[in-house]
């Protein structure tokens, strides 16, 4: 049968492509029959973009019977594989030797025949519809039997061995590595700060890690207590580059050099000069001894 098709598509192919050179070789005549004044340049009597346009034509037709002989073969070799199969099976039958699925077999439920159904019938009548009592498939034993070594496995685990943690001990070591998560992400995001999105810290550690960072570093030129020595006070009303927790931010960032004092954004984090800048505001009013004479502008 399969050499019979590719016989008949082979002259059908044949066919084709003799009606195709028939219908050319009119076309050629018909082109060689008109008569122009134009000068163009001519190929076999057609103009060149009518003999490229042709040959493309057949090309894309070759093409498509080429394409249309592989599915062909395709479906014909399909349809041989499944004759295959179907012969084996017929031959296994005759043998004796059935060939199940491995889902028939996960799902056989053993029915009963007519025979055993009295000894089976559970007594329940439900408008002539006899229950019986029918085994119930390997699927849902196998299921049964899991379960109950799941049980036991997670009654050990849990219960007797305590080799893994319960639900109050799982969360508490969630809760423990959220604390975790949210220590440093305000680390990180103590540091995610500017002279744009600064807020004036309050907290007791910040400002007290702050005087720290200002005794060592800030206090030879405003004082000790931000009094004033060489650089201005820091206690008063008066400002020389503006008195907001932004300015005061941007002032100890990137310094004042032609004033002589210098740049901290390298020797401290964008939390540190925060930490400063809210101390240096913090101070404000607090009126120590010996302050130095107001400088700047008066902001209140």
């Amino acid at each position: 049968m399969y050499k019979e098709r590719l016989k008949n598509s082979k002259a059908l192919l044949i066919g084709g492509l003799l009606v195709g050179s028939l219908f050319s070789a009119s076309g050629a005549m018909a082109q060689e029959a008109v008569t122009t004044t134009a000068t163009t340049n001519i190929i076999s009597g057609l103009s060149t973009s009518s003999f490229y346009l042709l040959i493309s034509v057949i090309g894309l037709e070759l093409l498509v019977i080429i394409a249309l002989l592989y599915a062909l073969r395709i479906l014909v070799g399909i349809k041989s594989r499944r004759k295959v199969r179907a012969e084996k099976a017929e031959k296994a039958v005759a043998e004796g030797k059935k060939s199940i699925h491995w889902l028939e077999k996960l799902n056989d439920t053993k029915t009963l025949d007519a025979d055993s159904e009295a000894e089976a019938d559970m007594g329940h009548d439900y408008d002539g519809i006899h229950e019986l009592n029918n085994p119930t498939p390997p699927w849902w034993r196998y299921g049964f039997y899991i379960s109950i070594v799941f049980a036991v496995v997670y009654l050990w685990r849990f219960q007797v061995a305590h080799s893994a943690p319960s639900q109050i001990e799982e969360l508490a070591i969630a809760n423990a590595k959220a604390d975790e998560a949210k220590a440093a992400y305000l680390k990180n995001a103590a540091n995610n700060v500017d002279e744009n999105t600064l807020k004036q810290l309050t907290d007791p550690a910040d400002l007290a890690a702050a005087a720290k960072l200002f005794a060592s570093n800030c206090a030879p030129c405003h004082g000790p207590q931000g009094q004033g020595v060489v650089g201005p006070n820091l206690t008063d009303d008066y400002w020389l580059h503006g008195g907001t927790i932004n300015k005061v931010f941007t002032t100890i960032k990137y310094g004042i050099p032609e004033k002589g004092m210098k740049s901290w954004k390298d020797d401290f984090s964008p939390g540190q000069l925060a930490q400063l800048a809210s101390y240096v505001k913090s101070i404000h009013g607090t009126n120590p001894p010996n302050p130095k004479e107001p400088q700047g502008n008066l902001e209140k």
